[in-house]
């Protein structure tokens, strides 16, 4: 298992390269790593991207994962499509706006 910070400071670094001025819609989506207890959300407004280990009020989508599957899903050895219909990926909320977020990691 992952500690929180690690997978912060990863996330971070694997999307620093991202784009978001490309982004041309609103994206709000809180992760909650499960066996962590711990929260974030991945934010793009305003041709930004913001990552912050807060819970998001107004958020789109709300992603239940393990901080393992994270992990794989982030460096492209989980698909989130698998991962969601096997019950590792739970969304509450907009999928659609959920499954961005591979267009995140993919980059």
């Amino acid at each position: 298992m992952a500690k929180f910070q690690d997978i912060m400071d990863e996330l971070k670094e694997k999307t620093a390269s991202f784009n978001a001025k490309d982004y041309k819609d609103f994206l709000a989506v809180q992760i909650t790593l499960k066996d962590l207890n711990e929260i974030f959300y991945m934010e793009i407004k305003d041709g930004e991207l913001n990552i912050e280990p807060y819970e998001y009020n107004d958020r789109q989508a709300n992603i239940i994962i393990s901080s393992d599957n994270f992990v794989k899903m982030m460096n492209g050895k989980l698909n989130s499509v698998v991962a969601f219909t096997t019950g590792k990926l739970k969304i509450e909320g907009n999928v659609g706006k959920a499954s961005e977020l591979s267009k995140i990691f993919k980059r």
